[in-house]
């Protein structure tokens, strides 16, 4: 009986292009026309066709899996926006391929430990990390395997082999300024600052920019969680009662130094002022609306899987540091 099932140079000749054109798009190549793909696409979505990946893969030793590790627990990765946008943007990417993106979770040492020794070529092609801290030893474990890899936040590191990896962030020192700059310009004087981990590139720099403009020393820290932004607005009103403006170094903790001040009686933004950084749409349903500066984290998880798709297809030209603009979003709280 012959094997009536459809081949590659069926679904190139029901796309009108090259075998050649057709294999990039099934291999996930990035070095295809918006065009072409989509006709490659839709063939193989009208003929059926299933590629044959493991004689494919026995020649090219590709294992058609990415990785994606992302440095907190499980609830945050549920509960906060930023990480669901940068998520979206991969997955709209990677959907435009023949990949499979495989998701891990590390909060724990033997997280870690376990994940490092997934992270090889014999389980996966390329990888992709988010929220990565300083201490944190997989980036430079994947970087020694050879394996293509792409981080989501400019690296904090001292080693040079470490501070070039290829990286994609929001401008986030700019940011922190264009915050800053606003407060002031509603005439508060008394501004504070609740900064983010000093472990991770983003919390560095958005303090940075901060202080570019503001300057002083009130400030405390919080881990970009709504719970650590209440404990740290906590400190900042029983060190200085009479300040008249927030900085928060993510939406989250924005939310949870705006609890804190009203349930200390203070209006906002009459009394008190208050930035967030992210964008994020539950800004807009908070009371009042949160002002705050937005980071296209969807375009950051799509920038990425480009960088990676482009390292996987041997493409030299491809740039490996990716940095997007920020703006302020106005709405109520500033």
């Amino acid at each position: 009986m012959n094997d009536s099932r459809p081949t590659i140079e069926t679904v190139a000749a029901r796309a009108g292009v090259g075998r050649g054109t057709a294999s990039r798009v099934v291999n996930g190549s990035s070095q295809v026309s918006p065009a072409a793909r989509a006709a490659v696409l839709k063939a193989i979505d009208e003929l059926g066709y299933v590629p044959n990946r493991a004689a494919r893969n026995l020649v090219t030793r590709r294992t058609d899996c990415v990785a994606l590790v992302i440095s907190e627990p499980g609830d945050r990765l549920f509960s906060e926006p930023y990480f669901a946008g940068i998520v979206r943007g991969i997955s709209s990417a990677m959907a435009q391929t023949q990949l499979q993106l495989w998701l891990s979770m590390v909060s724990s040492s033997s997280e870690r430990e376990r994940t490092g020794r997934f992270l090889t070529r014999e389980h996966v092609d390329g990888v992709l990390m988010l929220s990565q801290h300083a201490d944190d030893p997989l980036p430079a474990q994947v970087r020694a395997r050879g394996l293509p890899l792409v981080l989501c936040g400019q690296p904090l590191a001292a080693s040079p082999d470490v501070g070039e990896m290829p990286f994609v962030d929001a401008d986030n020192a700019t940011g922190g300024r264009q915050a800053a700059q606003y407060l002031l310009e509603l005439g508060r004087r008394r501004i504070a600052c609740v900064a983010g981990p000093q472990d991770m590139a983003a919390g560095v720099a958005r303090l940075e920019g901060f202080r570019e403009v503001v300057g002083g020393d009130l400030v405390e820290y919080g881990d970009f969680s709504e719970e650590s932004g209440a404990k740290a607005m906590t400190a900042l009103l029983e060190r200085e009662p009479e300040l008249d403006a927030v900085f928060a170094a993510s939406d989250p903790m924005a939310f949870g130094a705006m609890r804190v001040l009203k349930a200390a009686g203070r209006r906002i933004p009459e009394d008190v002022a208050v930035v967030g950084f992210d964008g994020s749409p539950g800004g807009r349903h908070t009371d009042p609306p949160l002002t705050s500066v937005f980071q296209p984290t969807e375009e950051m998880g799509r920038e990425m899987t480009r960088l990676l798709l482009g390292q996987l297809a041997g493409d030299q030209a491809t740039e490996s540091q990716v940095i997007l603009e920020t703006r302020l979003e106005l709405r109520g709280s500033a």
